[in-house]
């Protein structure tokens, strides 16, 4: 049997206060996202924003090519939305992924420390299966898209190339996406270990009042 029911249900169970903190910082770096839009006066919603990603990308995934559907496409954040990567939802950060490789580049992207580039998006590009161990999952999708060595390196050089020539353009978002990742990551830690500490703190206050006598076996 391929799949472990009771695994993923007792993995799922322990999400829970987890989800909660990255709740909360994702509302933080939207919020972030929002005072520098008004700043730059520019949004990733805009037409003029939104025909540019169609301009480079087409109708193509960003990072494997793969033609795009409606019940297959994710909005990609380059930079992760996560207490690691600190993320915005800025022009120059927002393209659209398939949902299989937003999957995949989470790997790279919930890592606190990258090792093979200095972004989760470009970390995600260097699984070329010449840097990693050979059980490496990433490595791996990118070798079953792209079988043939050369081949493989010479896409996800180019694949690169076309995001950071995309990137250039929205230089601006990029600087102030920079000040706000300096001030925001050293704070990120506390911020979710607090946000998880009291949200246990909550639940345990409200279900006290619901079994005042506590629980028993």
């Amino acid at each position: 049997m391929s799949f472990d029911t009771s695994a993923y249900l007792r993995r799922a169970t322990g999400r829970a206060k987890s989800d909660v903190a990255n709740k909360l910082v994702s509302m933080l770096l939207h919020d972030v996202s929002r005072k520098i839009c008004a700043v730059l006066d520019a949004n990733v919603s805009d037409p003029e924003y939104t025909e540019a990603v169609a301009n480079i990308f087409g109708t193509h995934c960003c990072y494997c090519g793969r033609l795009l559907e409606t019940d297959r496409a994710a909005v990609e954040h380059l930079d992760g939305m996560n207490r690691f990567r600190c993320g915005l939802h800025i022009p120059g950060n927002v393209i659209v992924s398939c949902t299989r490789c937003n999957r995949e580049k989470r790997r790279d992207d919930q890592l606190e420390k990258l090792v093979l580039a200095a972004s989760g998006w470009e970390s995600f590009l260097s699984h070329d299966s010449s840097k990693c161990l050979a059980g490496c999952k990433t490595c791996a999708y990118w070798r079953y898209l792209w079988p043939e060595d050369s081949e493989r390196k010479d896409k996800l050089a180019e694949v690169r190339r076309r995001i950071l020539e995309f990137r250039a353009d929205y230089a601006a978002a990029g600087e102030w996406a920079e000040k706000a990742r300096k001030v925001l990551a050293p704070e990120m830690g506390n911020l979710y270990r607090n946000c998880q500490d009291f949200a246990v703190s909550q639940i345990r206050a409200s279900t006290g009042k619901m079994f005042p006598g506590g629980f028993t076996d």
